[in-house]
């Protein structure tokens, strides 16, 4: 059945047990309750804090809707809950069809006609002037399991940066992060509703969502009940790069996104929460060198999706060495740990196994598009793999000696110029740079 609108209905937050119920539902057709369980507040907020948390759980009733929307994808989408205005619109229009450029192409449908409010006609109020806040100087670093989210951590506390980290739902890989990190943590969970499984089980559409930009003013919302002025995200310059034409997995952690939430937040919702992601600067390659230092992590950091798989029983272990993210991670730190080490830390060499050919062919843009994965560029894989070429310990690989002699010899060392643009604040780009 074809439905043609979705609907954001309402939102409601119970102080008492920390729950935001959102609810939503196709137009004449079904109906959805999610919920995100927050940790109880530190702090009683004043009437600007309430005001800013009240404006942060509109945002997320408009952002987690697009988990429900893709099922059937209609061309409007309409605000029930409460009155849109022209810029919250525009920038929800946005994020659904970048943030869904991946589930579009692989499901074959087009969003460009999508309505964000129905039609111009719907979005009647008045934009409204973003919330003061004095918040107490402290850094939340979301945690993702990964190697990106640890080296923010470690640079941090190399400055000596008051933190505190932020796990959404529960994870082995993450959890064994903020243990190994020894610092406190806030811990969110969001359960979707069952019946959207029980629909995708029955054939409605389904595929990648923006999380991150979910996740995102999650954490928005815990610097407001918890107390902190800065959210310090992990995500690369290589996260702004397209996986085939304008379509990028990695939509909500590109630069793109980053900047119109930035920009977003400081007109219309709150100011005084930077929001930036502190490795914007970086490549992914610079990114690995930093974390080959940080041997500690080695045993428990996974990049694997079969870690965070939605069903816990169906969760990975350990790496699955068969995937884009596995491959790109091990081929990342191999200029910078020792073979026998990186072997022990993945289960397999990666590098050796023939099989395992075409995989890093596609990583190195030997295929017809970069894996809708979050991985690096194809330079940069292409750039990795040539310099391996001339290193003893990997040059006789049967990776290295199948796909070396078809790429170009990359600039291996420009990988560690800073990059631009960026929003990272002076005093967060010296600790960047003194960490280096």
């Amino acid at each position: 059945m074809r439905y043609r609108e979705f609907v954001c209905d309402a939102y409601r937050f119970a102080p008492d047990s920390g729950t935001l119920s959102l609810h939503y539902s196709f137009d004449g057709g079904p109906r959805f309750e999610e919920r995100i369980v927050f940790p109880a507040a530190t702090r009683t907020l004043s009437a600007p804090e309430a005001e800013a948390l009240d404006r942060i759980f509109r945002l997320l009733l408009l952002a987690c809707g697009v988990s429900y929307y893709k099922a059937f994808a209609p061309p409007r989408i309409s605000c029930a809950a409460f009155p849109l205005d022209a810029a919250t619109a525009a920038f929800f229009t946005a994020f659904y069809t970048k943030g869904l450029g991946e589930f579009a192409w692989r499901n074959g449908i087009d969003l460009g006609g999508l309505t964000f409010g129905g039609n111009a006609a719907d979005v009647t109020a008045p934009p409204a002037d973003a919330v003061v806040l004095d918040l107490p100087r402290r850094t939340c670093v979301p945690v993702g399991g990964g190697k990106d989210s640890i080296v923010t951590i470690e640079c941090l506390k190399a400055a000596g940066e008051p933190m505190v980290l932020f796990e959404l739902g529960s994870a082995t890989p993450i959890e064994a992060t903020i243990a190994q990190a020894g610092l406190p943590a806030i811990r969110v969970t969001r359960r979707l509703d069952p019946a959207l499984f029980a629909l995708n089980e029955a054939g409605a559409l389904n595929g990648h969502v923006p999380i991150t930009g979910i996740l995102s003013m999650i954490v928005l919302a815990c610097a407001v009940l918890h107390g902190f002025d800065t959210i310090a995200m992990s995500n690369e310059h290589s996260a702004s790069a397209p996986n085939i034409a304008d379509v990028n997995h990695q939509y909500s952690k590109s630069f793109e996104f980053e900047q119109a939430l930035s920009h977003h937040l400081d007109r219309h919702v709150v100011r005084g929460v930077r929001y930036f992601s502190l490795l914007r600067p970086l490549s992914e390659v610079a990114i690995a060198r930093r974390f080959a230092r940080h041997a500690g992590y080695f045993p428990i950091f996974r990049s694997c999706n079969t870690a965070f798989r939605q069903a816990v029983e169906r969760r990975g272990t350990n790496w699955c060495c068969d995937c884009p993210k596995c491959r790109f991670v091990f081929l990342a730190l191999a200029p910078f740990v020792e073979r026998q080490r990186l072997v022990q830390t993945f289960g397999r060499d990666m590098l050796d196994d023939p099989a395992q050919i075409d995989g890093f062919a596609e990583l190195c843009g030997l295929q017809r598009h970069k894996p809708f994965e979050c991985v690096g560029e194809v330079e940069e894989s292409a750039a990795v793999l040539t310099h391996l070429a001339a290193m003893a310990e990997w040059r006789e690989h049967a990776v290295v000696r199948a796909l070396a002699p078809r790429l170009p010899q990359g600039n291996f060392a420009s990988l560690f110029a800073s990059r631009g643009p960026h929003l990272v604040p002076a005093r967060y780009l010296a600790m960047l740079d003194a960490c280096g």
